[in-house]
């Protein structure tokens, strides 16, 4: 009998349990934690960290390495999706304005 199944179901199961442990963290004790205040500050902006940790490496970098033309499909829809987000405030419109400029320099022109 094969017990290639037994490590990756463990790992699962370890993942599992490890993800209820860290989501249920603050709703185990009975009273509210304080936190200080600079860490509640800290807390509004980690959303927004997380997002650019993200986003940053594949819109700068390519294949592990920066950037080093600016023929690169990526950097002129950027500029043009965040000038819409600045211009007009909407996330759907950003989107789609960055899609229409990436698409084509993309596909079509080969970028």
């Amino acid at each position: 009998m094969s017990w290639d199944w037994l490590e990756p179901f463990l790992a699962v199961v370890g993942l599992a349990v490890l993800t209820l442990v860290t989501r249920s963290f603050f709703m185990i004790p009975e009273r509210e934690m304080p936190l200080p205040d600079w860490l509640k500050r800290g807390l509004k902006y980690a959303p927004l960290a997380a997002l650019t940790a993200v986003i940053a490496p594949e819109v700068f970098m390519s294949q592990g390495e920066f950037i080093t033309t600016l023929k690169d499909a990526r950097l002129p829809a950027v500029l043009c999706a965040s000038a819409y987000y600045f211009w007009r405030r909407g996330i759907l419109g950003t989107i789609v304005v960055g899609m229409l400029v990436y698409l084509p320099l993309h596909i079509g022109w080969g970028w």
